[in-house]
C-alpha cells in the first residue's frame, strides 16, 4: 500500500504493491496482538501490552517526543509498563487504552481530538485524559474526533471534526454538546442502552450495545447510517430487519462504509461502494423490488446492509 511516510514499517518510503514481511523489527519475535493504521501512521500492540509505532509523525502522533517520521516499528517507551490494551489511530493523532481503563492521547489537537483542551498545540508524549472518571473498555478514532465506551455502558465523544457538517445540515439549530466538545462529553440519546464497543470514521460514529443493536450518528453522505437524513445529530438505531433480525456481535468502520457481523457469523456491508470496498455488487435484498434506474438505484442499494457470504464466519474484518 501507500508508504509516503514509512507507515508500512519497512525502512523506506516507497509504495509497496505486494505484501512484504517486516525485517529488522525489534518486536518481530513477540506475539503481535493487534495492528491498526491512521492517516499516515501505524501502531501495533504485543501480547505483553507494549506499543510499537511507525510512519507520519509531524504532529507527534507516534508519542515518541519528537516530530520526525519513523520508518521502522519502534517501541513507544512513554507507555511501557502500562499494559496497552487497544490503540486507535486518527488522521493525525493517536488514542490509547491501557490496562487500568485509563485513556491517553498524543498528536494534533487542532480540533480538540486529544480530549485535553488545556493543551493548545501538538502533544508529543501520550497524556492521560483526566476528565474521564470511569474505566473505559473500548476506544475509536475518526478523522478529527474520538470515542470511548465506559464500563457502565456510556459513550463519550470529543473533537470538533463533525461540527462543520452538523451545522450545515442543521442551520439555526442547537447541536448536541458532544459534537462540539474538546474534552470527553457523554453522547446523548443512548441513555436507555448499554454500549460495549464503538467505531468511528471520517465523519460518523457507531456504537454496539450489549443486546446486539447498532446505533449510528454523524454524516450520512454515502448512506452509511441507513437513513434519509444527510446528517444525524443524534444516535439512531439501525433496524434489525436489515440484518435478518439477528443480533450484531461486531462492527467495523471504514472511511465511509460499515461492516457488521451477526452473532451467527453472517457479515453485512453498506455505504460508499465506488472503489469496491463493500466486497459485493449492488444486490437487491430479499422481498424488495429491483428498480431499473441506473446509477442512482445502484447507490441506494449500497445504502442498505446486505450480506457478503464469502466473509461469513470471519474472525476479523
Amino acid at each position: 500500500g501507500a508508504n509516503s511516510y514509512g507507515q508500512l514499517g519497512l525502512g523506506h518510503k516507497e509504495d509497496v504493491l505486494v505484501p512484504q514481511s517486516l525485517k529488522d523489527v525489534s518486536c518481530k519475535c513477540q506475539d503481535i496482538k493487534s495492528i491498526t493504521g491512521g492517516g499516515g501512521h501505524s501502531a501495533l500492540i504485543t501480547g505483553a501490552g507494549e506499543l510499537f509505532v511507525c510512519g507520519h509523525n509531524r504532529h507527534g502522533q507516534l508519542g515518541l517526543n519528537h516530530t520526525d517520521d519513523v520508518l521502522h516499528f519502534t517501541l513507544c517507551p512513554a507507555v511501557s509498563g502500562f499494559g496497552v490494551k487497544q490503540v486507535a489511530c486518527g488522521w493525525d493523532f493517536t488514542i490509547m487504552l491501557v490496562g487500568s481503563g485509563e485513556v491517553l492521547s498524543c498528536g494534533s489537537n487542532s480540533f480538540g481530538q486529544l480530549g485535553v483542551p488545556q493543551i493548545s498545540g501538538p502533544c508529543l508524549i501520550p497524556q492521560k485524559i483526566e476528565s474521564i472518571k470511569e474505566k473505559v473498555v473500548d476506544v475509536a478514532a475518526g478523522l478529527r474526533h474520538a470515542l470511548a465506551a465506559t464500563e457502565s455502558g456510556l459513550v463519550l465523544q470529543w473533537g470538533t471534526g463533525m461540527a462543520a457538517q452538523a451545522k450545515r445540515a442543521n442551520p439555526g439549530k442547537t447541536l448536541p454538546l458532544f459534537l462540539t466538545a474538546k474534552e470527553p462529553c457523554e453522547v446523548t440519546g443512548l441513555e436507555d442502552v448499554k454500549v460495549k464497543t464503538v467505531a468511528a470514521s471520517s465523519c460518523h460514529s457507531v456504537s454496539l450495545t450489549d443486546e446486539g443493536h447498532l446505533y449510528a450518528w454523524g454524516s450520512n453522505k454515502h448512506g452509511q447510517l441507513v437513513s434519509k437524513e444527510v446528517f444525524l445529530a443524534r444516535p439512531k438505531k439501525i433496524e434489525t430487519r436489515f440484518f435478518s433480525h439477528q443480533k450484531i456481535g461486531a462492527v467495523w468502520s471504514g472511511w465511509t462504509h460499515l461492516v457488521a457481523q451477526t452473532e451467527t457469523g453472517k457479515v453485512f456491508t453498506w455505504g460508499r461502494a465506488d472503489y469496491g470496498q463493500l466486497g459485493r455488487h449492488a444486490m437487491v435484498p430479499a422481498g424488495q423490488e429491483a428498480c431499473t434506474a441506473s446509477e442512482q438505484c445502484l447507490e441506494l442499494l449500497c445504502n442498505i446492509p446486505v450480506s457478503v457470504p464469502c466473509l461469513n464466519g470471519a474472525s476479523q474484518v
